[in-house]
């Protein structure tokens, strides 16, 4: 008899992790839980797969062998239920994968344009954070930042993140509008710390060597893992924060946020906001349609913002 699913995934998570416990945290039991399922997979084995001590555990040699067949067992189920929740959707529908603020802000403002031009596509969403894999999780393609090479993948560019300071209405009218860069010093400056594909993403210290301050003391930056925390701390009237202002247009165009000053940084290079599918799908009529639609809307996009000015 061989063990079950749930049992299976709580072995390979042990077996790459080595360590009950945080193989515990990503399965949802605990320590004590997880060495007594091991144990009785190794009872149901008749197998040693552990050799344990009182600091760590390391797979043994049975263990080691057990573990590879588990990992490509669950990747193999994995992509098989994917390919199957994709057949099962039918030819109409296209599942798309992006973030919940790129939905927020770029995407569904313009649904109901995609939806008149194009009735036969029935559209449905995988909002999330985390990046999908096209071979086991159930999408067709997806939104996603970053420099647009990847293996396997055809990738599309759409437009490049552009960084810069916003404030509350609230924090001008309370002291009044920044008139320099300088100005920032006296404010709670926010930002995002994160990587991107090994790029750090831009940050107060970037900002202002752009804005002609190269001596800059960041030691009172506070930063944020996501950008709606930025969003939130910069609402609340007590803070200047950067952000992607593609990701803010809707706070920008109630007045809800203010940029301010013109200057904005960008990770540079190829690294910008793309369409991402399989090369295997590149015929998909459904796929065709939707990144056709996608890049007319960002050019449509860009002519605005150029116009805008001379307006």
């Amino acid at each position: 008899m061989l063990p079950g699913t749930r049992a299976l995934r709580t072995f390979e998570a042990a077996g790459r992790h080595l360590n009950f416990t945080r193989a515990a945290d990503e399965v949802g039991l605990t320590p004590a839980a997880v060495s007594y399922q091991i144990k009785e997979i190794e009872d149901q084995l008749g197998l040693v797969l552990f050799a344990r001590s009182s600091r760590s555990i390391q797979l043994t040699p049975a263990g080691a062998v057990v573990f590879e067949a588990t990992v490509q067992a669950l990747e193999a189920l994995q992509g098989a239920v994917g390919r199957a929740r994709r057949m099962a959707r039918g030819a109409r529908e296209l599942r798309v994968s992006l973030t919940p603020r790129f939905a927020t802000n770029w995407l569904l403002p313009r649904l109901s344009q995609l939806r008149a031009a194009h009735p036969a596509i029935e559209l449905t969403f995988d909002i999330n954070d985390e990046v999908r894999d096209f071979d086991t999780d159930d999408v067709d393609l997806a939104i996603r930042f970053g420099s647009g090479r990847y293996p396997q993948l055809h990738a599309e560019r759409l437009f490049e993140a552009v960084i810069a300071p916003v404030c509350s209405p609230k924090l001008i009218s309370a002291g009044g509008e920044p008139k320099s860069p300088e100005a920032l010093f006296d404010h709670t400056l926010c930002h995002v710390e994160c990587y991107t594909e090994g790029m750090l993403w831009p940050n107060w210290r970037m900002w202002m060597a752009a804005a002609g301050i190269d001596a800059f003391d960041d030691s009172r930056c506070v930063a944020f893992s996501d950008t709606s925390h930025v969003v939130e701390a910069v609402t609340d009237g007590g803070a200047v924060g950067l952000v992607d202002l593609a990701m803010i247009k809707n706070e920008l165009a109630e007045g809800r946020l203010v940029r301010l000053f013109d200057i904005g940084v960008s990770l540079g290079g190829d690294y910008a906001y793309h369409l991402v599918y399989p090369e295997s799908a590149s015929k998909d009529p459904r796929i065709l349609v939707f990144s056709h639609w996608m890049l007319a809307e960002v050019g449509r996009a860009k002519a605005v913002s150029l116009a805008t000015p001379a307006d």
